[in-house]
């Protein structure tokens, strides 16, 4: 059993970046679905395909390298909001990584979205990573 999927969700990715993998393979859930299109809308993976071919389901992610300096597209992950202590934010009060380098995914109302989309339409919601 786990406790914070999300958090694992970001550990694989970690992990896989670190071992230099191309492609990385996750359980799948509705939460980490949205995620992983906001990375790929944000560039921050170069594909990805969902397999709901088994009950759960599973993502695969093609991770992003630089092909010169074989640096990945993701240099940190870290999540925010954890089970014992949820961040919530306004949307005049919406966090800023790296002054505008980086991205902070949020679940909103209107869906999961980085805070750029959040501030435009006006919501707020949980902060549930930073990328960068």
């Amino acid at each position: 059993m786990n406790t914070d999927p999300i958090a694992d969700f970001l550990t694989r990715l970690r992990n896989a970046i670190k071992a230099n993998h191309r492609i990385v393979e996750i359980p799948s859930s509705k939460i980490k679905k949205e995620i992983t299109r906001v990375l790929h809308e944000k560039g921050y993976i170069q594909s990805y395909r969902f397999d709901d071919s088994i009950v759960q389901g599973t993502i695969k992610i093609a991770l992003k390298y630089n092909p010169s300096t074989k640096q990945s597209a993701i240099v940190n992950l870290e999540r925010i909001s954890k089970p014992g202590l949820r961040k919530y934010v306004h949307f005049e009060n919406l966090p800023r990584v790296l002054n505008g380098l980086g991205v902070a995914i949020l679940s909103t109302s209107k869906g999961v979205m980085t805070e750029k989309e959040a501030k435009g339409l006006n919501v707020g919601g949980e902060v549930l990573c930073f990328v960068y």
